[in-house]
């Protein structure tokens, strides 16, 4: 392999505002090799990716392409040195046919020469059967499946015969078998001596494919290598499955016996022409803890909302006897089943006490006091909390709240969505203590959405796992330590984890 990098990048950093999010990043990729550059959300990934095309200008750092100094260029200039760009989210002209678009990027950049030469018609077929789009080249974007588009962004990106390929969430919202066929376009750019950075949710789809790893969290390097080193990194494994793996025997309050408070059968969710959900079927059981795990995309916020009424679904959902289809958000929440979303969504400007008393506005006042009463034995910081505006409270204060609120409403069923999502660990056992709490004084069902497996894991009954917007596998969390716990993250080997009690 050539020594020289095609792309070398130094001391990147990018601030907004007094936010940092990107902090002296610094990798090279040489000719014919993948670098995957991966991290949960808001590590920074995406932002890298846009200073190096230009649509950010950073701060500070340099950004060499073949030995030119290119930070802070325009991105038409950039794209002309020779970096080209396959975005997730593809922006069709509607107008114009699939070989239209690849005809587009094959043409001369140059207001002096706005006419094809002849063999541009040529190459489009050609590029156009490469990405398997030669059955669909001649018809219009609007009448395409999720994939083609994916496949018309990689076209594009082939069209200007790019020497540093930067490839964004390829395998978001695609199939297992998709996923593999775009792998192997990915393995093409390689073999042709491109140099490409590769941005993924899907770990082990990223690791199969990269010859090296950079892993990043809120900003910052964390650690790079081969895929197998960066995975048995033990602050890659702490940021993702937030430490050891520990499966705790709760007891057996929770019996299979127990008639299911909720049945979803056949679910499927699209969000334009990307499939969200394929396929989905789970039960929970009445007073049952069960945890759906799975990694940045997996599905997990899709299947909440579906179940909440957020988003419309083909299948079946039920809850008890009752059918949701066809039921407002509102009215399911009324029913029993309150949701905690990923984003907390609470009222900034409002105190803590205000936002408590808008979710317990319908219950009587002697109800309602006793429900504060008891939330503030669960989260006793809010008690000492209430007249601060929500906005002024800590990330870990703001998700008690959240949750808090959720409980004002009495559920029956409780949806709680990445809960620990950037909280500290001194935070996530405030939280832990609060679930084996809950779990102990009330009948309440928990729905759990974690990437974080040790938070999801201890408390749980039950364990899905959502990867690529299918249920892949379903057990106890002691099952999932010895099957699955490994091989969550990568396909490689990792550090073993902490054994798992037996469950009863």
């Amino acid at each position: 392999m050539n020594e020289s990098p095609l792309l070398s990048v130094r001391g990147l950093t990018k601030r907004f505002g007094g936010l940092v999010a990107v902090k002296d990043i610094g990798f090279d990729i040489r000719p014919g090799e993948i670098l995957g550059l991966i991290g949960p959300n808001g590590s920074g990934k995406s932002t890298v990716m846009k200073l190096i095309m230009g649509i950010e200008r950073p701060n500070a750092g340099s950004i060499k392409v073949d030995g030119v100094e290119m930070a802070g260029w325009l991105p038409h200039r950039i794209a002309r040195a020779g970096v080209g760009i396959v975005f997730q989210h593809s922006r069709p002209l509607h107008r114009q046919t699939v070989l239209e678009h690849i005809k587009l990027a094959l043409l001369p950049d140059s207001l002096l020469k706005l006419a094809a030469d002849p063999h541009v018609n040529r190459r489009a077929r050609e590029i156009a059967e490469r990405v398997g789009l030669s059955k669909v080249m001649h018809r219009h974007p609007a009448t395409l499946p999720f994939a083609d588009l994916r496949r018309m962004e990689m076209a594009k990106a082939i069209a200007r015969d790019p020497r540093v390929v930067l490839v964004d969430e390829p395998f978001a919202g695609l199939t297992a078998a998709e996923s593999e066929t775009f792998s192997e376009l990915i393995r093409g750019f390689r073999a042709e001596g491109r140099a490409v950075l590769l941005v993924d949710h899907n770990v082990k789809s990223l690791a199969a494919l990269a010859d090296r790893v950079l892993a990043m969290y809120l900003g910052e390097y964390v650690a790079e290598g081969t895929a197998e080193e960066v995975m048995r990194n033990e602050t890659v494994r702490r940021v993702y499955l937030g430490g050891k793996i520990e499966a705790r025997e709760r007891g057996t309050e929770v019996v299979s016996s127990k008639p299911s408070i909720l049945e979803v059968e056949h679910v499927g969710v699209l969000y334009g022409k990307a499939r969200a959900l394929d396929d989905i079927s789970m039960h929970v059981r009445e007073g049952e803890f069960v945890s759906v795990v799975g990694l940045n995309g997996a599905g997990k916020t899709t299947l909440f909302n579906a179940i909440s009424g957020l988003v419309p679904y083909e299948g079946t959902i039920r809850y008890g006897t009752r059918d949701l289809k066809g039921m407002s958000g509102a009215a399911i929440a009324r029913a029993g089943i309150v949701q905690c979303p990923e984003t907390r969504e609470l009222f900034g400007d409002m105190t803590v006490r205000e936002n408590l008393d808008l979710g317990g506005y319908h219950l009587p006042d002697k109800t309602r006091a006793d429900q504060l009463k008891w939330l503030f034995e669960l989260f006793p910081i809010l008690e000492s909390r209430q007249v601060q505006t929500a906005r002024t409270l800590s990330g870990g204060e703001q998700q008690m709240l959240a949750i808090a609120r959720a409980l004002m409403m009495q559920p029956k069923l409780l949806i709680l969505d990445e809960p620990t999502l950037g909280l500290a660990p001194v935070i996530l056992e405030q939280l832990s203590k609060a679930m084996e709490l809950l779990q102990k004084t009330t009948p309440i069902t928990v729905l759990l959405g974690e990437q974080n497996v040790t938070f999801a894991l201890p408390h749980a009954d039950r364990v899905y796992v959502l990867e690529h917007a299918r249920i892949v596998w379903e057990g106890s969390p002691s099952r999932f330590e010895k099957e699955m716990g490994r091989g969550f993250l990568e396909a490689v080997p990792s550090a073993p984890a902490q054994t798992a009690q037996a469950r009863a």
